[in-house]
């Protein structure tokens, strides 16, 4: 049986590319850099800030200026450019009245802001993200932290995700996956968010 639906955030609860986009920009800017180019943009869907900033330069010194910006920077506009495909709310109670629910992201500062902002605060039994300081995914240590503060076993866990990084993570931490959108091929995969009931109930038989 499954007891545990976990979603990664970015890609999976909302479209964000455009947000992430200007996120970096800004902080590029603050510290006299040049705009995401479009491997960066690729990244900024689904890596860390560190990871993302880490691309551009690994220099120590040069890395903590922008993780500095980083730690400092309003997240309110950035958060008011995030497109969730309908009104999350009503949608996550409704399967809340079936199954526990995590949020694993490699999200960091801004994980919380964006719950409140999405109307998410007590949705969500287990949170796990990079501001745990545990390392990011592709490793599968924020799912395993997700995990184990709801108290459920990887096998009763399902991992909602969209890119590699995701499928890998949920691979090496045991849970099983449901893939959203084109970004990552697998044998379970949806188009969008309202078809995820459907794949559930699908995967809750299976798994009997």
């Amino acid at each position: 049986m499954i007891e545990l639906v976990v979603f990664d955030a970015d890609g999976v609860l909302f479209d964000s590319y455009d947000a992430n986009i200007a996120y970096y920009n800004a902080i590029y800017d603050a510290v006299g850099e040049l705009p995401l180019d479009d491997k960066e943009r690729l990244a900024s869907i689904s890596y860390s800030t560190e990871q993302v900033l880490r691309m551009r330069s690994p220099e120590s010194h040069v890395l903590e200026r922008m993780l500095e910006v980083a730690r400092t920077l309003d997240p309110a506009p950035f958060l008011r450019m995030l497109r969730p495909p309908f009104e999350l709310r009503p949608f996550m109670l409704k399967l809340k009245s079936r199954y526990k629910l995590g949020l694993a992201t490699n999200r960091s500062a801004t994980v919380l802001p964006m719950v409140e902002f999405l109307g998410l605060r007590d949705v969500f039994d287990s949170i796990a993200s990079a501001f745990d300081q545990v390392a990011h995914k592709p490793a599968p240590d924020i799912l395993e932290l997700c995990l184990k503060r709801a108290a459920v076993a990887p096998p009763r866990a399902v991992y909602v995700g969209d890119s590699p990084i995701d499928l890998d993570a949920a691979t090496a931490a045991g849970m099983h996956f449901i893939a959203v959108g084109a970004r990552v091929g697998h044998e379970r995969s949806i188009r969008t968010l309202d078809e995820l009931p459907a794949a559930l109930a699908s995967l809750t038989a299976s798994a009997r």
